[in-house]
């Protein structure tokens, strides 16, 4: 299923896309697309519905966001070697986490803010992981059971703010609207190997980022697990999973976004986001 969320900011109803296109409203069966909604009898409900016995959502209405409440918003830092490559980086001996905060989140669509005093707000198209069912110390052959679906996230990056400014990368990567996600969450059984999707990246029509979750340096299992060794995973947890190459930083010489430009991005069977870059 592919599965999302509609209408105006912070009143987002839920949704499914059926196989026609169409947007359908989830909005008279469930409340949101959040929490134990996310779990297996929670999507296996979802399953068994008709879509077209749902109503249809006006072909113009925003899309937000694919999950609601958001508990948690983690990253893994550098984790495709040849990103890391670009970066003039060592592969990591164990996964670089820093976090997004959920007031980060904002539709597929929106417009993306340059913070004030920026000078190096960059992109970063990822592969989003979905927790569906919570836990602690996952076994890692046990890992991919917990996860809801897969969505694109753009991991928007302030690099001054995040490298020269003291202290954790958090700063640079948690401004306002730097956590677009979606269009859809794309559930795991449509999803045969997370490990093989191409992405990529794109500003004013230029190609950027075109790579592939292949070249991952820690996987999705491994991912789950390592992090359910420091924090409790809950449902409607979100894993943003790192960048391949091709980010404004690592050009020569950097290049980094101004208001007027449009991004777009998209990762394969996930779908596309598109979005204009302001000024806060």
């Amino acid at each position: 299923m592919k599965l999302l969320r509609f209408g105006p900011a912070g009143q987002e109803k839920p949704g499914l896309l059926d196989g026609e296109g169409i947007v359908r409203d989830l909005s008279g069966v469930i409340d949101d697309l959040a929490g134990k909604e996310l779990g297996d009898d929670g999507l296996q409900r979802l399953r068994k519905l008709d879509p077209a016995s749902l109503p249809a959502v006006a072909p113009d209405s925003r899309i937000g966001p694919c999950v609601g409440r958001v508990g948690k918003f983690i990253c893994i830092g550098l984790n495709y070697s040849d990103h890391a490559a670009e970066t003039g980086a060592e592969v990591p001996p164990e996964p670089v986490i820093f976090n997004k905060w959920t007031s980060a989140i904002c539709g597929p669509n929106d417009d993306v803010e340059i913070p004030r005093g920026s000078k190096k707000t960059d992109w970063e198209v990822e592969l989003g992981v979905v927790i569906g069912r919570g836990g602690r110390y996952i076994a890692e052959e046990d890992a991919l059971n917990h996860v809801a679906g897969y969505c694109v996230i753009n991991d928007v990056s302030e690099r001054e703010f995040q490298l020269e400014r003291s202290g954790t990368w958090d700063k640079g990567k948690g401004c306002d609207t730097f956590g677009p996600m979606g269009p859809w969450l794309v559930t795991r059984d449509e999803v045969s190997d997370p490990h093989e999707l191409d992405l990529w990246l794109e500003v004013d029509g230029r190609r950027y980022q075109n790579g592939s979750t292949r070249t991952m340096v820690y996987r999705i299992p491994f991912l789950i697990s390592y992090l359910s060794r420091f924090m409790s995973l809950q449902p409607g947890d979100v894993i943003s999973t790192g960048t391949p190459p091709g980010v404004g930083m690592g050009q020569t010489p950097p290049i980094y976004l101004r208001p007027g430009q449009k991004m777009r991005l998209g990762i394969e069977g996930l779908g596309e986001q598109s979005q204009r870059v302001v000024q806060a």
